[in-house]
């Protein structure tokens, strides 16, 4: 994607805490998770404070230092930022102690290693003041300088993993991981955040769309950071833990769908392969595949267990927002009517088992014609299997669920 030409400035009201360099409660607070950046550190603590300066904006600049042994502390004191020192390492970890202590009503975070813009804060703080609980930059919008994102991150991993985030959590937003983004303080503490590294930016969008919070978005500029080290993102590492972090919070795409697809064409070719075998072009379908078709449906099964688990669990936990629609489910499912189902599938297995043995003992208990007595013995084990596993998995929700009962 070409760069697109910055759109002019949002005009803005001034603050109503302009002018007053006293008041006990900034309007914004810029916060900065510092680890090393005694190299760009000075330049965005002054950008900052310049830009707010500059737009009559009432605010701190807050540096959350991660344990840094090149200065960097100092050098944002020096500059007129408080420093927040934070002992737990990681990205996530010091932006929420930087945002914790925050006296602002809203917050805008961004790196401190010079890459980010901060003459756009009026356009974050302008939308916040319109309403918008979490306003996300977007650099494809803005622009992307040369040499500012490796050809990895901007054509294939930010483009990838913002279209999971879109179509997994319903939330329109073009740039997921922009790392200049605002939000009112008020918002960020219903997100109850958890993560400590990397990912922290994912969850925060994650949670915010899952909340139902009003999502803003605003162009602004990525360009090639200042340090003279390597950055501290990862591309696979850190890659793989944003992505895993997505599917971890959308059970429904990492085991529902897949459960249901297994068990439901499972079943209808069950149901297609139990009378005879079937030719499929040059191979002719039999038992062997029958067998093959009925652990899927019980591995189908196991997949929708676990997405049922996973979200009771994590409704529990605070991790996941409460689910009405989710929760009406729970007043026809209960554990006795997993236990009945369950029982009447081990019935049913142990019926179709007692009629085989029946059918053997007609002939004398001799010779059986062993395809034959596979299209009675598949289905039996697969009765018995599911209906021991619902049982159990009954119990099992039930003991989850007591917590929220």
């Amino acid at each position: 994607m070409g760069m697109n030409q910055t759109p002019p400035e949002k005009t803005i009201a001034p603050s109503r805490y302009a002018g007053h360099a006293e008041s006990p409660v900034p309007e914004l607070s810029v916060v900065m998770p510092c680890l090393n950046e005694a190299e760009t550190l000075a330049v965005c603590v002054d950008k900052a404070l310049a830009s707010l300066a500059e737009n009559g904006i009432e605010g701190e600049v807050i540096v959350a230092d991660n344990g840094s042994t090149d200065g960097s502390q100092a050098i944002a004191k020096q500059h007129g930022a408080r420093v927040v020192d934070v002992p737990v390492r990681g990205y996530g970890a010091a932006l929420n102690a930087g945002i914790q202590a925050a006296r602002g009503r809203y917050v805008l975070m961004a790196d401190a290693d010079d890459s980010y813009e901060f003459a756009h804060i009026p356009r974050f703080l302008a939308e916040l003041r319109g309403g918008a609980e979490l306003v996300m930059g977007n650099r494809f919008r803005g622009g992307i300088l040369p040499g500012a994102m490796p050809p990895l991150h901007r054509y294939l991993g930010n483009p990838v993993l913002s279209f999971l985030g879109r179509r997994l959590f319903h939330a329109s937003i073009g740039d997921f991981h922009c790392g200049i983004r605002a939000f009112s303080k008020d918002a960020y503490s219903r997100l109850d955040l958890r993560t400590t590294g990397m990912e922290f930016a994912s969850e925060m969008v994650v949670k915010s769309a899952l909340l139902g919070q009003r999502i803003a978005e605003v162009p602004t500029t990525l360009k090639k950071d200042g340090r003279s080290r390597p950055p501290h993102l990862r591309t696979w590492r850190d890659g793989w833990r944003h992505l895993r972090f997505l599917l971890m919070y959308s059970p429904r795409w990492l085991f529902l769908y897949p459960g249901l697809a297994l068990m439901v064409v499972g079943l209808g070719l069950m149901a297609w392969l139990l009378p005879a075998s079937r030719p499929l072009g040059h191979v002719n379908l039999g038992v062997d595949t029958l067998a093959y078709i009925s652990a899927a449906v019980l591995v189908g099964f196991q997949l929708v267990f676990f997405a049922v688990a996973a979200k009771v669990f994590a409704i529990s936990e605070g991790l996941l927002p409460e689910d009405e629609s989710f929760q009406r489910w729970f007043h026809y499912i209960t554990l006795e009517t997993g236990l009945l189902l369950g029982a009447l599938l081990v019935l049913c297995g142990v019926g179709i088992a007692v009629s085989s043995v029946l059918s053997w003992a007609h002939t004398g208990y001799g010779h059986l014609p062993p395809v034959q007595m596979m299209r009675r013995t598949l289905p039996a084990m697969l009765c018995l299997m599911l209906g021991t596993e619902i049982c159990f998995a009954s119990f099992f929700l039930s003991l989850l669920g007591l917590r929220r009962r």
